[in-house]
């Protein structure tokens, strides 16, 4: 399988760097997203230019409202991962500082869009509000991008029993417990994932060994206390009990 190419900051970006582009947080990669992806994918074989995905980092929502943001549902790891296994060309990832929140947006489409990217066909999906300094790159002014020869494509909602996808319907479907109703959004198992690191290694005084998992994020998508299976060496599987969130009887204050 050939590997989806990582393209960090927009001075990173080359002359190859150009063709079909789609923009957007795309946080958990849902079914909606997917749906908006192959439509890229079409587009950017019948065209024969690379498909790229246009993402950024920390997301406008975590600069902005800091604590307050919105739980986050994958990190760039995860999205590396899941947009991997859907075969696009490349990932786009802007780094998202006040700087880049305003500039205005024909700058945005100018000089990134068009000088930088040569866009041929760009994607948006239904959630699609806004660009550039005070979200005044609405969609009729990227259709405007047509004299410059590239051509916007406005995608529908896909709807779930009435409800439409979203991250934020399945932040709220992983907040309320409701798993299997997130998986269903999502097209497979919700999953998060960390790093083991040390901890006060409290546990192992009595008796109950812990593992400490660094989730580097500000808020956790899915608090609480699990009943778990731990699969480990050779294959034995372990039965554990897992807490998403801070540990408030020992002080703790970091999500993990």
């Amino acid at each position: 399988m050939t590997l989806m190419e990582l393209v960090r900051g927009i001075h990173n970006l080359k002359t190859a760097d150009q063709g079909c582009v789609l923009i957007g947080n795309f946080d958990g990669i849902h079914l909606g997203h997917q749906i908006v992806l192959s439509r890229l994918l079409q587009e950017a074989k019948r065209l024969r230019v690379p498909s790229m995905l246009m993402t950024f980092e920390p997301q406008p929502a975590e600069l902005f409202l800091g604590a307050k943001a919105p739980a986050r549902l994958s990190r760039l790891r995860d999205k590396f991962v899941q947009l991997q296994k859907l075969k696009l060309d490349r990932l786009l990832c802007i780094s998202f500082t006040r700087e880049f929140a305003n500039m205005e947006a024909h700058t945005f489409i100018n000089e990134l869009l068009i000088l930088k990217l040569n866009v041929k066909f760009l994607v948006v999906g239904d959630d699609f509000h806004s660009i550039g300094y005070q979200r005044k790159g609405n969609f009729e002014l990227l259709e405007a991008g047509k004299k410059q020869g590239f051509v916007v494509l406005d995608t529908q909602s896909l709807m779930h029993q009435d409800l439409r996808i979203s991250s934020t319907a399945i932040r709220q479907f992983l907040a309320s417990g409701e798993l299997q109703q997130a998986q269903k959004m999502l097209g497979r198992k919700y999953n998060i994932a960390g790093r083991v690191s040390h901890g006060k290694k409290l546990g192992r005084t009595i008796g109950v060994p812990t593992a400490n998992i660094f989730l580097k994020r500000r808020v956790a998508p899915v608090p609480g206390v699990f009943v778990v299976s731990v699969q480990g060496i050779a294959g034995r599987i372990y039965r554990g009990v897992a807490n998403i969130g801070t540990r408030p009887t020992v002080n703790g204050t970091r999500n993990s």
